[in-house]
């Protein structure tokens, strides 16, 4: 159902008396656009109403290749025929009295056929004139409104055709066509006498010259048009519709996630219109803003949706409204101390470019006044650098000036809104946000209004960096690529978390996780927009691939911010830490081999963290989902002094030995840890004690101690007869642990003790891991199934040691672990966690 124009946003005004309407080309794309623009324009509750339209959509294009196939002696009658023949057909749908029908084909007829002239004078000028030129481009609007309103009176409505040619003169001015709003408002005044009608359907983008010859008002010439008319007609507003939903927070090519603004005031449409929104045209604005006139932007396909709003007042929201992005510029520099402090550098620099027909987007001076620097369009860098090379001749000639520096392949960011004048923080947030997605800025400008921020990045950051900055300012979710190794156990636990918990977190906290790739051993799966449905079964049809391909399409995707979980226990994988985190891609890891491995590994990715703004994070190593190592920093970080670690850090170990009793083998329980997934797939690794040994270095580590795993005394619980063979000869084997254990059980059993296997890091850095016996009364020998306890002593806590303790095993806690990694770290970043 197609809802009435007057269903839009109230008017201002106590009574409406005439609303004025501006069509765009999608709007009127063929004979069912028409038909729905028809549909809207009867169905409003409007006294009066002016409905401004441009060419059907590609028309004027059309029109200006036509002229450019005549021009160039090519045979444009094949074109020509073409576009006769689609409004033909539009037409013989719009109007079906023969009557009517046969009069409007006749004059589309005695249309096409001086357009035909047209083009034979132009192919034996060899080039158009410019009269001839933009007669021929503003044909279209003159079509298009001829058959909207034939099919409007088809349906039994009053509507005047007017042919803006009649009416709107204009004059050629250096900031394009300006109006002659007296001769204008005296020929509307006349041509009213002899058309009174309430309803207008008028013709955009044309108008006449000063001359009386027919001209044309320049590219987005029909949105100022409709402008024009609204003022001319006095509407109390004028809305424009187009085939998007309002004014947008950002362009949805580059962030799909933009949404529409409810309302803007004219200082915030202007700022984002000149840095490359497209929905509306400065100049569009220039008749709204001088008589306070309010301008809808509205979606023809979807009328219900009330658009964005364009008045004085604007509307709430936050600091920032909208972030546009300006491609194809240049930065062209000035830099030497011969400018310190002389009066007239500003001058000379923009006469030169003026001089030299170059327009500036952006200009930025330090207050040391040691350079400036422009931002100008990429094609017309060169001729700046010479202009100015030109204009400061002597200065370089002299050394006073180092020269001019261009830098090609620049894009300029800016954020805009009326509620960032005087709001501190605003500027924080922003390069905040372009640091942490690894974007350097160029330059910087703001002016005294404080609503416009705007930054020169490199074109190859302009995504990433437009991303982030949307992201920041809360108008869209913070986008995270997101890539999974090793989905065993954990791996699958955690992505099973992270697809359940996805639609809460992005509708509650701002967070969009998107699992962008999965690679196990074998195999490499590659997302270009996320996960969608079973990661299992995306995987299973995986291609086999390396893990260089992994970090360069999460780079590649001008997503703000990328993370690679590694889930395996690979050593190999833990040798890219570094790299990926000098790369700029965050790790998170349930994987001891980076943190834990040799020295100058841990060393390089220590030193790549503090390189960059990458972060790696690795709580689930020690305690799977207790915060153990973030408990340790905390004492650290706030002045502590560590004595000494001690603690239970294998949830399998702590399961064996919380139920090895003796009046069951210990193999029987090696076994049925194995089959409820307790152990590592290899019993051996638990068992060796290499694991908690692993963590005890990852915590002396996190303590400043330079410890190794070589350094550690470990007792292997597995006899050096079981440590070679196969996995398979090993849990063939399990019985020969049985008599050692079961002595040293009884052993302790007789002096009232329990067995625990336990690490130690001592003040003197002595670390060792051992099964020892322990009082009964320990508080290590009241542990509940796969728990962990870590006892930290230190200067605070010296004589009441400080406890964690909780499970820690199994593939949901570990998995649960990894997952708090990832959301702290997706706080840091900006979610709204």
């Amino acid at each position: 159902m197609n809802a009435s124009l007057s269903e839009a946003r109230p008017s201002p005004a106590a009574a409406l008396r005439t609303r004025a309407h501006k069509f765009g080309g999608s709007s009127l794309a063929d004979a069912g656009r028409i038909r729905h623009v028809a549909d809207l324009l009867l169905a409003a509750d409007e006294p009066g109403q002016v409905a401004v339209v441009s060419a059907m959509q590609g028309v004027t294009n059309a029109l200006i290749a036509l002229a450019g196939s005549a021009a160039g002696g090519r045979d444009w009658r094949p074109d020509w025929q073409a576009l006769r023949q689609r409004h033909a057909d539009a037409a013989r749908e719009l109007v079906g009295d023969r009557e009517r029908g046969d009069a409007l084909q006749a004059w589309l007829q005695a249309q096409f056929d001086q357009l035909a002239s047209l083009l034979q004078a132009v192919a034996v000028l060899g080039t158009p004139g410019q009269a001839a030129h933009e007669r021929i481009q503003g044909l279209g609007e003159v079509w298009s409104a001829r058959l909207l309103c034939s099919h409007l009176r088809e349906r039994g409505a009053e509507h005047a055709l007017l042919d803006a040619r009649d009416v709107l003169v204009v004059r050629p001015g250096e900031l394009g066509v300006a109006v002659d709003w007296p001769r204008s408002a005296a020929n509307l005044a006349r041509w009213r006498e002899t058309h009174p009608q309430a309803r207008v359907v008028a013709t955009g983008f044309i108008a006449s010259g000063e001359d009386g010859l027919p001209t044309v008002l320049g590219r987005n010439g029909s949105d100022y048009s409709g402008a024009i008319f609204a003022a001319l007609f006095d509407a109390d507003e004028l809305h424009i519709w187009t085939d998007v939903d309002g004014v947008l927070s950002a362009d949805p090519r580059l962030v799909p996630e933009a949404v529409p603004l409810p309302a803007l005031s004219y200082r915030e449409a202007c700022e984002l219109a000149y840095f490359g929104a497209k929905v509306i045209h400065p100049q569009t604005m220039t008749p709204a803003i001088a008589r306070g006139l309010p301008i809808l932007i509205r979606n023809s396909f979807r009328p219900e949706h009330p658009g964005t709003r364009i008045d004085a007042a604007g509307g709430a929201g936050g600091p920032v409204k909208g972030l546009t992005l300006n491609a194809g510029l240049a930065l062209v520099s000035l830099e030497g101390a011969g400018l310190i402090g002389v009066p007239g550098t500003a001058e000379r620099v923009f006469a030169a470019l003026h001089a030299a027909r170059i327009s500036v987007v952006m200009i930025s001076q330090g207050s040391s006044e040691h350079s400036i620097c422009c931002v100008v369009r990429d094609y017309e860098a060169a001729a700046a650098g010479t202009a100015l090379a030109r204009a400061f001749e002597r200065e370089i000639a002299a050394g006073q000036v180092q020269g001019v520096q261009q830098v090609a392949g620049i894009s300029v960011l800016a954020a805009v809104g009326d509620g960032m004048a005087g709001k501190p923080g605003v500027a924080a947030r922003l390069f905040g946000a372009l640091a942490r997605a690894r974007v350097n800025v160029r330059a910087i400008a703001q002016g005294a209004s404080e609503r416009n921020i705007s930054v020169a990045v490199a074109a190859e950051d302009a995504t990433r960096a437009l991303r982030a900055a949307h992201a920041a300012f809360w108008l869209s979710a913070q986008t995270v690529a997101l890539a999974v190794i090793g989905p065993g156990k954990v791996g699958a636990a955690l992505l099973d978390q992270l697809q359940a918990a996805k639609p809460r977190l992005q509708r509650e906290a701002g967070l969009d996780l998107r699992l962008r790739a999965l690679a196990d051993s074998r195999r490499l799966w590659l997302g270009e927009h996320g996960a969608d449905g079973d990661w299992r079964a995306q995987l299973e049809g995986a291609a086999p691939g390396d893990l260089d391909a992994l970090a360069a399409h999460l780079l590649g995707a001008h997503l703000p911010h990328a993370v690679i979980v590694d889930c395996s226990a690979s050593d190999a994988v833990a040798d890219r830490y570094a790299g990926w985190l000098a790369a700029g891609i965050h790790v998170i890891t349930p994987n001891k081999h980076g943190v834990a491995g040799p020295l100058p590994r841990r060393q390089a990715i220590d030193a790549a963290c503090l390189a960059g703004d990458a972060r790696l994070r690795y709580e689930a190593t020690v305690g799977a989902g207790l915060p153990v190592i973030q408990t340790l920093r905390d004492l650290l970080d706030t002045g502590d002094e560590l004595i000494a670690v001690e603690g239970i850090l294998s949830g399998t170990l702590a399961w064996l030995f919380n139920r090895y009793d003796g009046r069951q083998p210990f193999s029987a329980l090696v076994r049925e840890a194995h089959a409820l997934g307790y152990t590592e797939p290899d019993p051996r690794d638990d068992l060796s004690g290499t694991d908690v040994a692993r963590k005890l270095v990852i915590l002396a580590r996190e303590a400043g101690r330079a410890l190794s795993l070589d350094q550690v005394q470990v007792e292997s619980l597995v006899p050096a007869a079981m440590r070679h063979g196969s996995r398979e000869q090993f849990m063939a084997g399990l019985d020969g642990l049985d008599g050692p254990m079961q002595a040293r059980f009884e052993q302790a059993r007789a002096r009232g003790e329990v067995l625990r296997y336990v690490a130690r890091l001592g003040q003197d850095g002595q670390a060792r891991v051992a099964l020892v016996a322990l009082p009964a009364d320990h508080a290590f020998a009241h542990l509940r199934l796969t728990d962990n306890i870590v006892q930290f002593t230190t200067w605070r806590y010296r004589d009441n040691p400080l406890i964690v303790q909780g499970p820690g095993a199994g593939p949901e806690v570990t998995a649960a672990g990894v997952f708090s990694d990832l959301l702290r770290l997706a706080a840091a970043l900006g979610a709204r966690l």
